[in-house]
């Protein structure tokens, strides 16, 4: 699908604040607020836009602790057993095939460490996995929502 630097520009308000309405998204990109929700329409219907969600503050809900683990796995382990068994665990919030020496990426959120050890143990019990090497989050330095960036005017 080709998007313009309007679609870009929409899409950015969006991802800044999912609530905002088409009549005010429509007054920053020089739109009405219809031809903004046609573009919208578009952009789900294309697969661009996959849906709107709520971006919750991990220490408002007391899960404070982060780690990314390097998981090693057996040689024949496919990227889709890894998804479906990180997917088994509500720690996990991302899960990425890598190169370099791991198989793969895993980014934790636990409450605290205890609960990130418990979280771990649970993880390297999965058939396929060989070792991890873990990395505990000391601060997140920048959080930025997945956004196309917008192309300047």
């Amino acid at each position: 699908m080709q998007m313009d630097a309007v679609d870009q520009r929409i899409i950015a308000l969006l991802v800044a604040d999912a609530r905002a309405s088409y009549a005010e998204i429509g007054a920053k990109v020089s739109l009405s607020a219809p031809a903004v929700k046609r573009r919208v329409d578009r952009l789900r219907a294309s697969g661009v836009i996959k849906g709107f969600t709520t971006v919750i503050e991990p220490a408002a809900v007391g899960w404070t602790t982060e780690a990314f683990v390097e998981l090693f796995c057996t040689g024949r382990t496919t990227p889709a057993q890894i998804a479906v068994a990180t997917r088994r665990h509500p720690e996990v919030i991302g899960a990425y095939t890598v190169s370099g020496q791991a198989d793969a990426l895993v980014h934790l959120r636990a409450a605290d460490i205890g609960h990130l050890e418990q979280a771990l143990e649970r993880l390297r019990a999965e058939s396929f996995v060989t070792s991890t090497r873990s990395m505990v989050v000391l601060s997140r330095l920048v959080d930025t929502p997945a956004a196309v960036p917008v192309l300047p005017d």
